[in-house]
């Protein structure tokens, strides 16, 4: 057998072994079991909310010990294949199984980085918000590119994208915007993003073609579902409406449609400004809610609390990430070490390994590839 193939042989059954370490394999096979056991319990739809959380929670288990079982099967597989192709001297069964087997590394490291969004609210939809630090006319437009940046990785991915507020810069760009973006592990991928980004240009509103240094930030928390309860205070909250500044249609621009919630006992401000007063006033409640339900979360787990209180203010020494875009092409992530020269990719949405690279490091701030080699 071929050093390269014994290799992809290797690369699979570590990922199998982080899949299965990650999974809990012994443990989630018996809750199948149980799960099992009560669906076939005629009282079972008595209790509608019961019996689909029931459901959902036994699909879960069922789609993660598949794709485990599926990854294991086409290793044992192919190995096979191989093996009897060597024995017979079939040199094209070899080719095919050996070309399958590439492909199944890709695979299983897919699945391996997909099995580290099962946080409570990973999987949930969720909204980003983007504001211009320091830097003035230059940080506003740094903030436009930022939100494109987003919404074209968010398409890419066959995610819906929704703007919920915008407020317009002085000369250019946006001051902040608000989107709540919709799919399956949206909050999951998008979390790694809050934090201050910082751009190195040379300046389109510099007479001098100076180069500028530029600062925003992102913040990402989840969307809160039906199946998250957070209960807010009426006299705890403050509800002002306003005309909107920003694009939209007449009925948008000449009535008090916008509506700002301020929520008293944490300070927390959320706005939106796109709808009808109605609309926007609902969309600003869960918007409280779920920047409510992302401090419970931080209070829970004070990894993340450390690395949210890190993010500071939009300016020098508080940034996770640089793209420097002059005297080279360079973005690069400082908590991970990862980077990269393709920064027209990056700014055109080509995020994924940005992201997958923050989303892989262990407790221990190790990133995938420590962790995997020890």
């Amino acid at each position: 057998m071929r050093a390269e193939t014994q290799s992809h042989i290797e690369k699979v059954q570590k990922s199998l072994e982080l899949l299965g370490q990650r999974l809990g394999l012994e443990t989630a096979r018996h809750r199948l079991e149980e799960f099992n056991a009560r669906v076939e319990d005629p009282d079972l739809w008595n209790d509608q909310a019961a019996a689909q959380k029931l459901m959902r929670d036994r699909q879960v288990l069922l789609d993660k010990i598949g794709t485990y079982e599926a990854i294991k099967g086409a290793l044992e597989d192919n190995v096979g294949l191989i093996e009897m192709g060597e024995e017979e001297g079939d040199d094209e069964v070899v080719a095919e199984a050996e070309t399958a087997l590439a492909a199944l590394v890709e695979d299983a490291a897919a699945k391996e980085l997909e099995a580290l969004l099962d946080g409570e609210a990973d999987a949930n939809d969720t909204f980003l918000e983007i504001n211009a630090g320091a830097g003035g006319t230059e940080s506003c437009d740094w903030a436009s590119m930022l939100a494109r940046m987003y919404v074209r990785w968010a398409e890419k991915r066959g995610y819906e994208v929704e703007l919920q507020s915008t407020t317009a810069g002085d000369e250019a760009g946006i001051r902040s915007a608000v989107y709540k973006i919709s799919g399956h592990n949206a909050y999951g991928w998008l979390k790694s993003e809050s934090g201050v980004h910082r751009l190195v240009r040379i300046s389109p509103y510099d007479s001098a073609a100076r180069r500028h240094t530029s600062f925003s930030s992102v913040w990402v928390y989840p969307v809160v579902d039906d199946n998250i309860e957070i209960e807010v205070n009426p006299a705890d909250i403050r509800l002002d409406t306003y005309r909107s500044s920003g694009a939209g249609g007449q009925h948008v621009n000449t009535t008090d449609s916008a509506v700002r919630i301020t929520h008293i006992p944490t300070g927390i401000v959320v706005t939106s400004s796109e709808k009808s007063q109605h609309q926007n006033r609902d969309i600003a409640m869960k918007a409280l809610k779920s920047r409510l339900y992302q401090m419970e979360l931080d209070r829970r787990n004070e990894a993340i609390n450390e690395a949210h209180e890190a993010k500071g203010d939009a300016g020098w020494g508080n940034q996770i990430r640089s793209y420097v875009l002059q005297p080279y092409q360079m973005v690069k992530d400082l908590r991970t070490g990862y980077e990269t020269s393709d920064t027209s990719g990056v700014l055109d949405g080509d995020l994924d390994g940005l992201m997958a690279a923050t989303l892989a490091m262990d407790v221990s701030g190790k990133s995938r590839a420590e962790a995997r080699a020890e």
